[in-house]
């Protein structure tokens, strides 16, 4: 089977289970903004030493394909739904707050600005963090509040920022401003 296939040669991609659409379309750019995500997730993955965050990385990079079938399929063509296969749920919204709840308490947060940079996995997080932030705001560009992946965006960013503190350490090894 060859990679290619000239479909997009004229600057439009299929939705899942359906229409063309431009490559420009908001749902195709928010699909390569979390694609974009889960590559930077990946390299914090490949980064890092902790075996503990390592499967947690695997796992959220697994539910970003979740996450871009979600995306990639307009209401109308929705049929009957699989929940945790082409569908963000609640639960998995619920599942990043009970995470951001367990790490949060392993380390004293910031009470200041954070300066990114403090260790490589640490600084990989806070730019995937940015790129999970332009992916929610082209979410709500592309009319996704049907569904939960706004919501799912939203708490994954705040999870990595926490896991990328996590990784930095505690609050008092962690590089930070005040404010001006």
């Amino acid at each position: 089977m060859k990679v290619y296939t000239k479909k997009g040669d004229t600057g439009k991609t299929s939705l899942y289970r359906g229409s063309r659409v431009s490559k420009a379309s908001p749902r195709i750019e928010c699909n390569g903004d979390i694609d974009e995500a889960q590559a930077m997730l990946g390299l914090a993955r490949a980064m890092t030493e902790s075996s503990e965050l390592n499967e947690l990385l695997i796992d959220l990079e697994r539910d970003l394909w979740i996450l871009m079938a979600d995306v990639a399929t307009v209401p109308s063509a929705k049929k009957p739904k699989t929940p945790g296969s082409d569908e963000v749920t609640p639960e998995m919204v619920l599942k990043l707050e009970k995470l951001i709840d367990d790490f949060s308490e392993r380390f004293e947060m910031p009470k200041e600005f954070v300066v990114p940079g403090e260790t490589q996995v640490g600084a990989i997080l806070d730019l995937a963090r940015t790129i999970i932030r332009r992916a929610e705001r082209m979410a709500v560009k592309a009319s996704l509040s049907d569904s939960q992946v706004i919501p799912y965006l939203n708490r994954l960013s705040d999870l990595i920022w926490t896991l990328a503190r996590w990784q930095d350490g505690n609050s008092l090894k962690t590089k930070s401003i005040k404010p001006k």
